[in-house]
């Protein structure tokens, strides 16, 4: 298959992520993405909907997480996190979201180490941000902090596209409220991020510490449920020892 490569005016690098975005909106809307070797690229479920299978609870407890009904129940108690069984490196990942408390908090962790921190339950990653909408007003803060941040975490370094300090707000504020179903599409490649908000492409971040790592879900103290979660891996790139995380043992 022949594919158009569109230039524009721009440094190398700026054109290098346009031409990929390119690709890769063309490949999944004609369903055509191949790897190097020739093997046709295709989602994969990262939940079954049936059981917790291919997870790996870190620091929550048997009562965090639960499935229903094809639906993954994460109450939000302990704070803590469930990561995956092993690492990705260049993926997209597709998740349906929604709280079920006003002001609920919860996320992914991307390239993720997949353990906690010594003095925090959390894990140094890149986190995917999923507030419920009276987060803000409930801690008198801007609501660019609801709508699908993208920052790295605990001590983890990686460029903002949209700045807000370290963090980065989407463009567009299209997340749901309570009670709501959200879509993300996570596009993360190379130690770029793109986010898509409900159909539309609204954040990135770029150069992230690391490229590799454990996918986690997040629980912090509110109810949230996830359901239609599934991954296509895409080919590996360059990196080196320091930019993928460690393995757990």
């Amino acid at each position: 298959m022949n594919f158009t490569i569109i230039t524009l005016t721009c440094n190398k690098s700026r054109l290098m992520r346009l031409q990929v975005a390119i690709l890769l909106v063309y490949g999944l809307s004609c369903g055509c993405l191949y790897a190097q070797s020739g093997d046709h690229l295709a989602f994969a479920p990262f939940f079954n909907g049936k059981n917790l299978n291919g997870w790996v609870d870190v620091n929550t407890s048997k009562e965090t997480w639960k499935v229903k009904n094809g639906t993954l129940i994460c109450s939000g108690k302990p704070i803590g996190v469930m990561r995956s069984d092993r690492q990705y490196e260049n993926f997209i990942l597709e998740v349906e979201w929604k709280h079920m408390e006003a002001g609920g908090n919860s996320g992914i962790f991307i390239w993720s180490e997949g353990t906690p921190q010594e003095h925090d339950p959390l894990t140094k990653a890149i986190e995917v941000q999923m507030l419920e909408l009276d987060y803000a007003r409930q801690h008198n803060a801007t609501d660019d902090y609801v709508h699908g941040e993208l920052f790295p975490t605990m001590g983890m370094t990686a460029i903002p596209d949209n700045p807000r300090g370290i963090r980065s707000k989407s463009l567009e504020k299209r997340c749901k409220g309570k009670g709501e179903w959200n879509k993300y599409v996570v596009v993360a490649v190379d130690g770029t991020v793109k986010l898509s908000v409900n159909g539309k492409f609204v954040n990135g971040l770029r150069a992230s510490q690391r490229k590799k790592g454990y996918i986690c879900l997040e629980a912090e103290g509110a109810e949230i449920h996830f359901r239609n979660m599934r991954i296509m891996e895409l080919p590996s790139g360059i990196t080196t020892p320091e930019e993928v995380a460690p393995v757990v043992e």
